[in-house]
């Protein structure tokens, strides 16, 4: 039987519930323990699939096609395995599963409650990993923070738990902040403990306390925490702020979160954790040889975990590179085509990121042709792919009127368009182009050189695609198809091979990306914008605009 290990968050959110669940899972499973991770969101959407970006960060889609929380990229990024719709549950999906099992006559009459028709299904999800027999322990982030209305449920079902299961098969980490008070010049305990005492009321008592902060804890700290808290003095673990994600494990195993979590679920202590990839890793990452600026083009460039996935992949690349890659945010709707030069200036790269909707459109397809005229090796991801279609359509096949129908339904000349399945669906939520897809690639294509096989399966969420009406337009012209769907034809990669490094994929790339397999495609471009960079003074003055296969 699997053992679970709850965590939760007080004082305040952002606190990286996230961070420190996939450090642990990381140094249980360098132990030679199975881990896996799931997260549990209060808020009542069914997915996060129709949320803003501003809302909540990018939507993480996982192999399965389940729009799910952006924290599932950093399980996945951690571990090195892939999660599914099992390893994201939100208020929504419990309810829509309670409401329609009422529905079908499920519950023979009775009334449904919150206790125990809601905590019930909530405790189902929260086991349904650990049923199998496929993993030794199961994490469960609860989202939000103690003492949210919408999270009572959560902790409710926690608490069930504890009592339901055996001593040694549960366990809960409580993670919670300590200021730092400038003025005083102290730490302070107080938030801690009215958060501890705040979770304990409603009947969930913490065996382990990790606490972020600024500054180094003293063990009087500690001790009066564990006084005050009803914890071991041991098991009071602190989270100092880090350079990178990438160190919290580290940081972690010093403070022995994992040794305190295995005795007390009772797992036999007898492997010390494997991380000589994971060390190697965060050296290269943090005495790089070389750096390289990197433009991303983007209209949610104002909240970095909109992109949080294609950042990640560049630290993943920039590592393997023994490059720094340092990201330059631009806004799309403020480029035009007379500033593009100025804006674009001193770039190495440049990334066009999905996105949906009209807005800053006509900025990025500037930014296309200034990186495909100058030379400047250019990724374009689903809607950059697209807007480097539009843009070649426009200035090299000559279709002035080249666009999407998704930001022009009338267009004359829709050289993207939607899927002829997706045209009759009216609902937004989980209808899209969703999960993993198979793509061949063409021999001695660029995308040939990346990947170094003829298939891959990367993973999708969109719903408008290449008009293959154009496709020979496009291939007699120097712009081709490097990759396609070998069920359906559709094109997922475009590429210009008279071009030092430029290609956009249909597909999200960065979903895949983790610290022990970076993403090919980040790879190779950092490499391009690497070579790039130490070859500016010759590539300053070459034109690529007239060039025509």
């Amino acid at each position: 039987m699997s053992k679970y290990v709850f965590v939760t968050g007080g004082v305040t959110s952002s606190l990286g519930k996230g961070i420190v669940s996939a450090s642990l899972a990381k140094l249980l499973q360098a132990r030679g323990l199975r881990v896996t991770i799931q997260k549990f969101d209060p808020y009542i959407n069914v997915d996060p699939g129709t949320l803003n970006p501003y809302e909540h960060g990018e939507c993480y889609v996982t192999e399965d096609g389940a729009e799910t929380d952006l924290d599932l990229g950093h399980y996945e990024r951690f571990l090195n395995i892939f999660t599914s719709q099992a390893n994201n549950v939100t208020t929504g999906r419990i309810y829509q599963t309670v409401i329609n099992k009422e529905r079908e006559g499920a519950y023979l009459g009775k009334t449904v409650q919150v206790i125990p028709h809601i905590t019930d299904e909530i405790k189902r999800r929260m086991k349904m990993l650990g049923e199998n027999g496929e993993w030794d322990i199961v994490i469960t982030e609860i989202g939000g923070t103690v003492g949210d209305i919408e999270s009572l449920p959560y902790i409710e079902a926690v608490r069930q738990l504890q009592w339901e299961l055996p001593e040694e098969d549960l366990l809960v980490v409580h993670l919670t902040l300590i200021p730092y008070l400038k003025a005083a010049k102290e730490l302070k305990t107080k938030p801690t403990q009215h958060s501890v005492k705040l979770l304990s009321s409603e009947g969930v008592f913490p065996d382990v306390i990790v606490c972020r902060t600024e500054e180094p804890i003293t063990n009087d700290i500690k001790r009066k925490i564990a006084l005050f808290c009803n914890v071991k003095p041991e098991a009071v673990i602190e989270a100092r702020d880090a350079s990178t994600i990438y160190e919290v494990p580290l940081i972690m195993m010093e403070e022995k979160l994992d040794e305190i979590v295995m005795k007390k679920l009772d797992i036999p202590n007898n492997k010390e954790p494997e991380l000589g990839k994971w060390r190697e890793f965060l050296n290269k990452l943090k005495n790089p040889k070389s750096k390289v600026t990197i433009g991303l083009i983007g209209k949610y460039v104002e909240l970095q975990d909109a992109y949080k996935s294609i950042l990640e992949s560049f630290v993943h690349a920039g590592a393997i590179n023994e490059c720094k890659v340092q990201v330059q945010y631009i806004h799309s709707e403020f480029i035009t085509e007379d500033n593009v030069g100025e804006k674009l200036a001193g770039l190495d790269g440049l990334l066009v990121a999905p996105g949906f909707g009209h807005r800053g459109i006509e900025g990025k397809i500037t930014a296309v042709k200034f990186a495909r005229e100058k030379g400047l090796p250019f990724f374009g991801i689903c809607l950059g792919m697209q807007m480097a279609v539009i843009e070649y359509a426009r200035n090299i096949l000559g279709i002035r009127n080249a666009h999407s129908t998704e930001m022009d339904p009338t267009s004359d000349e829709p050289v993207i368009d939607m899927m002829e399945e997706q045209k009759k669906i009216t609902m937004k939520g989980g209808t899209m182009r969703l999960g993993s897809y198979a793509c061949d690639i063409k021999e001695g294509t660029l995308a040939h050189r990346i990947y170094g096989k003829l298939q891959v399966s990367e993973r999708h969420r969109h719903r408008y695609e290449f008009n293959n009406k154009y496709l020979s337009q496009f291939e007699n012209n120097g712009m081709i198809a490097s990759g396609r769907n070998p069920q359906t034809g559709l094109v997922e990669i475009m590429e210009i091979p008279a071009h030092p490094f430029f290609i956009g994929v249909q597909y999200h790339p960065e979903l895949k990306s983790t610290v022990e397999s970076p993403q090919p495609l980040f790879v190779h471009f950092v490499a391009a914008a690497k070579n790039y960079s130490e070859n500016k003074p010759m590539l300053k003055n070459l034109q690529l605009k007239d060039v025509v296969i």
